[in-house]
């Protein structure tokens, strides 16, 4: 390139680092020409990159400062160095390519033949920064007629074309390195361009020389690529895979270059028939070649098609220059074409909902007392029991088909049956049919029943829960972070150690402000999970879903930004993606934000020694009447399920998600210790105690109908 601006070449840039004393006297030249405009963008690109997302891993050792120096331009640019330059330049690729793409990417030198439709693709490679070198090919100067389909500009008749492009491209960056062939390509140079290509494109207008060109590609086993404006047709050609295939798939029936030499333009008509496909050629394309040399000085092409056929074929190069699949073979992406099935698009929104009409609850005793077991709170409202009555007991038996892999060892599932226990007590308190009641493990193939002996008798106590246990209901709305006066907190505490467990219990806000950092990465690793993310999605029901089982969506009171963001979130390969990234922070922003608004967090915790089914089941019954107890004091519930929950093992963790092991073990941990949780104790569930921001009732999820009996509600 040279330090003298005299001697810089006619398509590249000249760069300056003022570092260098060679370039300092160069700069100083060029300053005291008076014709030299001087741009100084360093300070406001550098600040540019100060206030990216993330910068982190983008620049190594960000270089200093560069003066560009374009001397079609008679111009000279100040620039951050090439690392923050191109940080800057890429930074709104992310993440449809991400940083480790791009930076693969720039390995790659793509060759491109004849600078008329090339000029655009070679164009859009550099726009991309999918190619760290360039190397262009033409032997024509730009004329007027040209610029239909080449951006150029006036200014630039009469200049070579790959000249034309390679400026452009330095204009862009200038420090993406262009390579140019002025005299464009013969048999004796094809192979000096093709060597060290990763890719190349031909887009010449010489027949024999495309087929030059293949027949070369072959020898260097390289990748072909070309676009054919009409209808968008594009040819892949992969002789780095196939070395020994025929050119243009095989079309000339083994015609090669030598055969083409000397043969009239007429003479090589019905070759360029057969490659472009007489039937595949657009109406007006067709046409047009008849009128060719009568009305027409050349065929046809238009910018908008040169422009798209720019993007497959820099899309095609992506999937090379990334190993992704792309064979060998030939497709049309005709815009024109899709344009026929223009059409309205269907709605996307939140769902309507057309609830059926409630049923009137029931009335007979027995009925009265299974409606109140169904109404325990139980994991993604998926009732794991099964309830059988006869005439003098009701049994509760866990049902492990109900299970999902966060209910490691049916844990969780024992824990939403002793809340049914504990229901179904007070209905039978309340109606005067109150007797004695057990958990069985392991009996008659159940892993756990539940039992309560049909009495006589009755509990005030138990009896005063009942109305409670029937309008009890989850409410996920944002909270206003009121501090819950102190009373209340012993009261709720009281009721737990009644029960025979612990209430561990958070209100200060720094550390709910943890404990909701804590819960959103678990969040994160759920969605993040394909078995716990599909199990997740499953457990939401919408309005053509079975109406008696799951989490009815409205009751996630989610906000309209919310709604958008969990209908993305639904789709798996938008996880699967985000999960290659390691990405996905935002997939825990509704639990966050709900921790964060709430005010409190407390933990139903028990004994470790009794780790049993039954003493998470005993445990299910402190959970049920600590949720009654906040509800009476006007508190909003809901459960906070952070995925290792039930674990108590690596073992068991990796069960969950094999992939996230050490993340959850550090997140259940950090949990444990900022909730205080002492080694001998288990937790049962988690919930969330808030003041609801908005005066609205929480939507209450339907219940499977009992037998003889409808308990919808």
């Amino acid at each position: 390139m040279g330090d003298d601006p005299g001697r810089v070449p006619d398509h590249r840039p000249l760069i300056l680092d003022e570092a260098d004393p060679a370039h300092t006297r160069t700069l100083a030249e060029l300053r005291d020409l008076p014709h030299i405009e001087h741009i100084d963008l360093r300070e406001p690109l550098r600040a540019e990159f100060d206030c990216l997302a993330d910068t982190a891993g983008s620049v190594a050792d960000p270089d200093s400062p560069r003066w560009i120096y374009y001397p079609w331009r008679r111009a000279l640019v100040g620039l951050p160095g090439p690392d923050v330059f191109r940080a800057v330049r890429l930074d709104r690729n992310r993440n449809k390519l991400t940083r480790a793409e791009q930076d693969r990417l720039a390995t790659s030198t793509i060759g491109v033949v004849g600078q008329s439709v090339g000029h655009a693709i070679a164009y859009l490679l550099a726009l991309e920064g999918v190619v760290g070198t360039l190397r262009l090919a033409d032997l024509d100067d730009i004329e007027l007629s040209n610029l239909n389909r080449v951006p150029g500009t006036v200014f630039d008749i009469g200049v070579n074309k790959a000249v034309v492009t390679a400026r452009k491209i330095a204009e862009l960056d200038p420090y993406l390195p262009v390579e140019i062939f002025e005299t464009g390509l013969d048999d004796d140079s094809v192979d000096a361009f093709l060597a060290g290509l990763s890719i190349v494109v031909e887009e010449c207008d010489s027949l024999d020389m495309k087929l030059v060109i293949r027949e070369a590609a072959a020898v260097h086993r390289i990748p072909l690529l070309m676009e054919t404006s009409d209808r968008g047709l594009l040819d892949v050609e992969r002789f780095d895979l196939e070395p020994d295939r025929e050119p243009f798939h095989g079309l000339l029936g083994g015609v090669r270059a030598a055969d083409l030499r000397g043969l009239s333009a007429q003479d090589k008509a019905p070759f360029v028939v057969r490659l472009l496909g007489a039937r595949g050629l657009s109406a007006r394309m067709a046409a047009s070649m008849v009128e060719v040399g009568e009305t027409l000085s050349s065929w046809p092409q238009l910018g908008s098609d040169v422009m798209h056929g720019a993007a497959s074929v820099v899309a095609a190069a992506r999937r090379i220059g990334l190993g992704r699949k792309l064979p060998s073979g030939r497709i049309r992406i005709d815009v024109d074409e899709c344009l026929d099935d223009l059409a309205e698009p269907a709605p996307e929104g939140e769902p309507i909902w057309d609830d059926p009409p409630e049923s009137a609850p029931a009335v007979d005793p027995i009925g009265a007392i299974m409606t109140a077991a169904q109404r325990a709170p139980s994991g993604g409202n998926s009732q794991p029991w099964r309830l059988r009555a006869d005439a003098g007991a009701l049994r509760i038996e866990l049902a492990p088909e109900a299970s999902s892999a966060m209910d490691i060892g049916f844990r969780g599932s024992a824990v939403a049956l002793g809340a049914a226990l504990y229901n179904a007590r007070t209905a039978a308190a309340a109606h005067g049919l109150l007797g004695p009641h057990r958990f069985v493990e392991q009996d008659a193939g159940v892993a756990l029943t539940g039992v309560l002996t049909l009495g006589d008798g009755d509990d005030p106590v138990l009896a005063a829960d009942y109305p409670a246990v029937l309008t009890r209901a989850t409410d996920r709305a944002l909270g206003t972070g009121a501090a819950i006066p102190d009373a209340v907190l012993a009261a709720l505490t009281a009721v737990a150690v009644d029960s025979g467990a612990n209430l561990r219990v958070l209100t200060d806000r720094d550390d709910l402000a943890l404990a909701a950092t804590l819960c959103g990465e678990s969040d994160r690793v759920r969605y993040l999970t394909p078995r716990t993310h599909a199990e997740m999605m499953d457990e939401v029901r919408w309005p053509d879903d079975d109406p008696d089982v799951g989490i009815d969506a409205r009751s996630l009171a989610l906000t309209p930004k919310e709604w958008a963001g969990f209908e993305i979130a639904r789709r798996a390969d938008v996880v699967a993606q985000l999960r290659s990234w390691d990405g996905g922070a935002a997939l825990g922003a509704y639990t966050r934000d709900r921790v964060r608004t709430g005010s409190a967090l407390v933990a139903v915790t028990f004994d470790a020694v009794d780790s049993r089914l039954e003493g998470y089941a005993r445990a299910g019954t402190a959970v049920s009447r600590v949720w009654i107890e906040a509800q009476r004091h006007g508190l909003a519930v809901q459960p906070i399920s952070p995925m290792y929950l039930y674990a108590r093992s690596s073992g068991e963790l990796a069960a969950i998600s094999p992939d996230y092991v050490d993340t959850l073990a550090s997140l259940q941990s950090r949990f444990l210790n900022l909730l205080g949780v002492p080694g001998h104790e288990i937790m049962a569930l988690v919930l969330r105690l808030s003041y609801p921001a908005a005066d609205t009732a929480p939507v209450r999820s339907r219940r499977r109908p009992l037998p003889g009996v409808d308990s919808r509600s």
